[in-house]
């Protein structure tokens, strides 16, 4: 199979935008991929879309896809919603680099989009609750903000994790997001007001969960070919993974860890002949603290038990040996569910083009990991910062 790149990225903002709309919000991300192209593009070389949304809000699940690339212009570009919770446009990235790679098309486009906060907190807490196992745990009452706090008691009993290890990833994240403008949380906190905010589902708190999010993202994945013709440097796509697991808690033998990241990121390493120690950066999928502890160890930036330590460490700080969630991570910068994937391609395009707003020093290899649910179903890709033919 051939190489696929990324040939542009961008993305909206992110936030509550309440005079915007689905169509809107992809329309700014689209403009803002084709921005970012350093050459000359026509959109029109556009073969196929895969466009991702879970469709809390919005009032447009069926066919959303289409309406999106009718609304841009793309008037009869063959196109496909994808819906896997919050991994739908990590997987619609996925789709679109295997249609590239085997040659089926030449330009694809990846995104994702979600209007959240045009629905009652109701509806949007049913929506998401149905991301995880419907006929037992969402059906006794177990919340998506409950499932990860199981996850999180466990991992404490464990490995004696505690509340201030998770409050460093919103702390850490927070840090970065306030010098990212597109961030829907960009203010900094203190590891004081982290470990003190409200409970949400114990031992989870107010600052240990993601916003609920309006925002879109787009990414343009070409051959090498055309690439080639419209960058002097495009970021190749060296190695993508993924996998499912199993949807419900209780059918797991462990809640101290997500198989399908685990399985998913083997097999993005693999393809792209690198290990962990090798990554410069990582955006990683931290809906909830506890995700972002989770996603160390089971990447493999740790042992078990030891992600706790990267945080006091300072392993993942911007200067840090492997800085993680730059862009401010879901925490915040937001968590718009069907655009997160891609909007995670985005903040590593621009790390390895060197335009990222918490700049990595020379980066060559970066990693994204973007998790549907409590785990159901993930995709971990490693790019690979592009030579100047």
């Amino acid at each position: 199979m051939r190489d696929a790149y990324v040939l542009g990225a961008g993305q909206s903002s992110f936030g509550s935008f309440p005079e915007e709309t689905y169509l809107s919000l992809f329309d700014d991300a689209f403009d803002a991929a084709l921005d970012s192209v350093d050459g000359e593009f026509d959109p029109g070389a556009i073969d196929e879309a895969y466009l991702g949304t879970l469709g809390v809000g919005g009032r447009q699940i069926g066919l959303s896809g289409p309406a999106v690339t009718e609304h841009l212009g793309l008037h009869g570009v063959p196109t496909t919603r994808v819906e896997n919770a919050c991994a739908a446009s990590g997987f619609a990235f996925r789709q679109a680099v295997t249609a590239v790679k085997s040659g089926v098309v030449d330009v694809a486009l990846a995104g994702g989009y979600e209007v959240m906060t045009d629905a009652s907190s109701d509806h949007t807490r049913w929506w998401l609750g149905v991301s995880g196992e419907t006929e037992w745990e969402r059906t006794s009452g177990t919340t998506f903000a409950g499932v990860y706090a199981q996850m999180a008691s466990a991992h404490m009993d464990e490995y004696g994790t505690t509340a201030e290890d998770l409050s460093r990833v919103a702390v850490k994240n927070h840090g970065n997001g306030a010098k990212n403008p597109k961030a829907h949380l960009g203010f900094e906190c203190s590891l004081e007001d982290a470990v003190s905010a409200p409970s949400v589902a114990d031992p989870l708190n107010l600052y240990h969960c993601c916003p609920t999010t309006d925002g879109a993202s787009a990414v343009l994945v070409a051959s090498e070919e055309v690439a080639r013709e419209a960058s002097d440097a495009p970021v190749r796509v060296a190695g993508a993974g993924a996998a499912s697991g199993r949807v419900g808690l209780f059918q797991r033998e462990s809640l101290t860890s997500i198989p399908a990241s685990v399985s998913a990121g083997e097999a993005a390493y693999e393809q792209a002949g690198i290990g962990p120690d090798d990554l410069d950066f990582a955006e990683v999928h931290d809906c909830f603290a506890i995700a972002e502890l989770l996603a160390y160890e089971d990447l493999g930036f740790c042992e078990r038990g030891e992600a706790g330590r990267l945080l006091r460490e300072g392993v993942t700080d911007p200067d840090g040996e492997l800085p993680t969630n730059t862009s401010g991570g879901l925490k915040s910068k937001g968590h718009p569910i069907g655009a997160t994937g891609t909007g995670q391609i985005v903040e590593a395009f621009k790390q390895l083009r060197g335009e990222a707003y918490v700049q990595v020093d020379d980066p060559q290899y970066g990693l994204t990991h973007n998790v549907g649910g409590s785990g159901g179903g993930v995709t971990v890709h490693v790019l690979e910062r592009g030579e100047s033919a």
